[in-house]
């Protein structure tokens, strides 16, 4: 007879539950924990434990043909390699001293949107061994980049910081040197001036030479005190040459004189 056999059909037929398990069974050894509805997860309990119990009589089995023979078992039912090799090599043992009861369900409060169908969780009762997490590479390399504080490093630093101190002390030089600039550049900017102005003396006689014929006679007394002037150069002149030539008188008379007593 067929009583207590329509447990958990899920809507679908035979072939396509069969494969779903399966499937199911295969992503929870990979990854120790699932989501999915709650019809799923409890159907999918009784199946994963069995083959559970396959992977634990291979463990302890002494005969490597009895060993293969529950790993084609659960090959058959999982139809992966790889879930069944991860299975009988590294889960069981967690399995090991625990007797049934390999999985456990939690429901989850929120239904699934669309068709509001619940949702639980299923997974291993005991975890898994997680694999260790690699160091970030690049956290060592910062670390390998910070420059070590050393003695010898904070002298160039002194150093440098000698030269910034005579820069700041020619700042403070230059507003006391540029009051002499001042000074020394107005004499300069005076003698400027009294060289152009004596320039420009020299130029206006010339000028006013060019303009001589074109203007009116002047009139004689204007001219007389010229004349006058003219006059007392010559004179200082011809005062200044006469000093010179009496030696020269002097010397002529005497070499007559010793002439003349030579002759008598």
């Amino acid at each position: 007879m067929r009583h207590r056999k329509h447990n958990h059909l899920l809507g679908v037929k035979t072939a396509h539950r069969i494969s779903l398990l399966a499937n199911l069974s295969c992503s929870l050894i990979e990854n120790g924990r699932i989501k999915t509805t709650l019809a799923k997860a409890r159907a999918l309990r009784p199946t994963i434990e069995k083959v559970i119990t396959l992977a634990k009589k291979a463990h302890v089995a002494s005969d490597a043909a009895q060993k293969v023979h529950y790993r084609r078992l659960a090959i058959a039912r999982l139809r992966n390699k790889k879930a069944v090799k991860k299975l009988f090599d590294e889960l069981v043992e967690q399995f090991a001293n625990r007797n049934g009861g390999y999985t456990r369900i939690y429901k989850l409060a929120m239904p699934r949107l669309g068709d509001a169908a619940d949702m639980a969780i299923i997974e291993f009762v005991e975890d898994a061994p997680k694999k260790k997490a690699k160091k970030k590479k690049s956290s060592s390399k910062k670390v390998s980049k910070e420059p070590k504080k050393t003695p010898e490093s904070d002298q160039p630093v002194a150093q440098e910081a000698q030269p910034d101190a005579e820069g700041s002390e020619d700042a403070a030089e230059e507003p006391a040197s540029e009051p002499e600039s001042k000074e020394a550049s107005e004499p300069e900017s005076q003698s400027d001036a009294s060289d152009e102005d004596a320039e420009t003396g020299a130029e206006e006689p010339a000028g006013d030479a060019a303009e001589e014929p074109a203007s009116k006679p002047e009139s004689k007394e204007d001219s007389e005190p010229e004349s006058q002037s003219d006059a007392s150069d010559e004179d200082s002149e011809t005062g200044a040459k006469e000093p010179a030539s009496e030696p020269e008188s002097k010397e002529d008379s005497a070499s007559k004189d010793e002439e003349q007593a030579s002759k008598d």
